[in-house]
């Protein structure tokens, strides 16, 4: 394989406006808005007609309402569409446990935004806790590009990928597959034809140097190994979380 030192446009960041909201008035403005990721800076937005306070804040807490609302339909439809990969579970229960759960959701958001297709594969019948995992066909596309840790990443000297897998999941409050996760998951479809996953390297490999992954090529699961500040283009990571 061979490294994609320019990173791939599925892997760049999203620049993400943010603005913080200054209400004067009942007259609403935006103030030290900017644009991170690209470094370009945003103009301050013109003169807004005048708005009630309430008003804004019932459409935050409305939008941030009908995100749950959102995020809780797109799982309930891959479930339902997908019971295979958790029989004997009944999506009640599993909504049960995610209403009100901002960080469960949030979690889940992240995952389904980096293109992993969140999806209960069972239930830890000692904890009771739902497992979801990423179900994506490839390896996420929003995860790629990326090497094994921040060790690794900080290691480069040039040619930096954007961010590391280890990172990443812990941004986004879950954690990365182990090999036997993986093997686990791949029990329930056929995942990483065309692409592979970073998966959480055991101590000692990492301490020389190196790092796993894995992928399905052959009708066969493989696990590999790399150099852990490596990365390409056709490599991201799937990562678990527990309800």
């Amino acid at each position: 394989m061979a490294a994609d030192h320019q990173g791939s446009s599925a892997c760049r960041q999203a620049c993400s406006f943010q603005g913080r909201l200054h209400v004067v008035r009942g007259q609403v403005h935006v103030r030290q808005g900017r644009l991170q990721g690209s470094g370009a800076s945003q103009a301050p937005s013109t003169h807004r007609p005048p708005r009630s306070t309430s008003l804004i804040r019932n459409q935050l807490v409305t939008m941030k309402t009908q995100e749950q609302k959102d995020m809780l339909q797109a799982l309930e439809t891959r479930f339902e569409k997908n019971m295979h990969r958790h029989i004997g579970v009944a999506w009640p229960a599993v909504r049960a446990k995610l209403e009100g759960n901002l960080d469960a959701l949030r979690s889940l958001r992240e995952m389904e935004g980096s293109g992993g297709e969140p999806d209960v594969i069972g239930q830890d019948k000692r904890t009771g806790h739902f497992i979801f995992c990423d179900c994506s066909p490839e390896s996420p596309t929003g995860r790629r590009s990326v090497c094994y840790d921040g060790e690794a990443l900080e290691s480069r000297k040039e040619h930096k990928p954007v961010s590391s897998a280890i990172e990443m999941a812990a941004g986004m409050g879950i954690d990365l597959l182990s090999e036997e996760e993986y093997r686990q998951l791949q029990k329930l479809g056929d995942f990483d034809t065309k692409t592979s996953s970073w998966v959480r390297t055991p101590s000692d490999v990492r301490a020389l140097g190196g790092a796993l992954f894995c992928d399905r090529r052959y009708g066969k699961v493989f696990v590999y190994h790399n150099g852990a500040q490596s990365y390409y283009a056709a490599r991201g990571f799937r990562g678990s979380l527990r309800v």
